[in-house]
């Protein structure tokens, strides 16, 4: 089926003016999630309290009319709290399922790093799998399935590091920062009111299906693939110490980089990257692949695949440095 570039871009406009409605200053954040939507990934938010992260996710849901639901993260959470359980039916002698909050379109588990490891498992079948085991039986998710988790960077008291397996199921890592001093005014004038504007609903069941099957028919050149697995190569400091694969004479700085990282992005990092440039080049009206696509999504999915050094935490050099280092000496096919 030939991709309907014109629908693409007019559904895509409405999403946008939609959102604005609630959000300022966030046009960036409001692609970045739709990005991760259309390619069938999920995401992670970070960023201080009181950035709208929770109305962020709340609006996108309401953009979409997907059926939503909000999961409060805690110490104390269990799993059947996510998932859902038996209960026991004393009129029938019948235990009978009931459903947790994990059963919706669009999930929103609020501060994701507070909730035990017993409970990290359970999202990682959901996230995975779009699945869930209750009891001896197990349920398909609602189609499509949306997490949207966020975390907060600063408060670390009574927290979890997530698994290294949990956060490579999420798609794309974003983080929010603070606002502009323009934007913080019109913030600021709303007097925390934006919750209360209304959107309008956008897609249907079938736009959304014909976004996610647009993506088949974005053309990539075998130069970009090549450029992305390249991406990937630099961060792995085992095959640069081997000179496995890798022209030297491209990356006289690699040695400089991979110093910092102690394990690098996997082949599903590269399939991620090239699944959010395709939804990127659609984004822009366009059926084809450049290595700005790449560039513009390359940061948002390594940043919490890569696993950095003691020497890093030393010299006080983060991942998104690392990265964006990466990205300005490899030579763009």
């Amino acid at each position: 089926m030939e991709m309907d570039i014109e629908f693409c871009k007019t559904i895509i406009d409405k999403y946008r003016k939609e959102a604005t409605k609630r959000l300022v200053g966030q046009e960036e954040l409001i692609d970045d999630i739709l990005i991760a939507f259309i390619a069938g990934g999920h995401v992670l938010l970070e960023g201080v309290p009181g950035l709208a992260k929770t109305l962020t996710v709340k609006t996108v849901s309401d953009i979409l009319g997907l059926d939503f639901k909000r999961i409060q993260f805690t110490p104390d959470l269990l799993p059947a709290d996510v998932t859902g359980t038996l209960v026991f039916e004393q009129s029938k002698n019948v235990f009978s399922v009931r459903k947790g909050p994990i059963f919706a379109n669009v999930v929103l588990a609020d501060e994701i790093n507070r909730a035990p490891s017993k409970v990290q498992s359970a999202m990682l079948e959901a996230m995975e799998e779009h699945q869930i085991t209750i009891g001896e039986e197990t349920y398909k998710l609602p189609s499509p399935f949306f997490v949207l988790a966020t975390q907060n960077p600063i408060d670390q008291e009574g927290t979890y590091t997530l698994p290294e397996a949990e956060l490579d199921r999420f798609l794309m890592k974003l983080v929010i920062n603070y606002p502009t001093f323009e934007n913080e005014v019109k913030i600021v004038q709303t007097c925390g009111n934006a919750a209360s504007i209304p959107v309008e609903k956008v897609f249907t069941i079938s736009d959304i299906s014909k976004l996610k099957e647009s993506i088949a028919n974005v053309t990539t050149d075998e130069k970009i693939i090549e450029y992305i697995v390249t991406i990937l190569k630099v961060t792995r400091a085992e095959v640069n110490k081997n000179n496995q694969n890798i022209k030297q004479n491209s990356f006289s700085s690699s040695k400089d980089i991979t110093r910092y990282i102690t394990f690098g992005a996997s082949p599903r990092a590269g399939i991620a990257i090239l699944q959010c440039a395709k939804v990127n080049a659609i984004l822009q009206g366009r059926t084809f692949v450049l290595p700005e696509d790449i560039k513009r999504v390359a940061l948002n999915v390594l940043r919490h695949r890569l696993i950095l050094s003691y020497e890093a935490s030393a010299d006080n050099v983060t991942t998104d440095e690392i990265i964006k280092r990466i990205l300005d000496f490899i030579p763009v096919p």
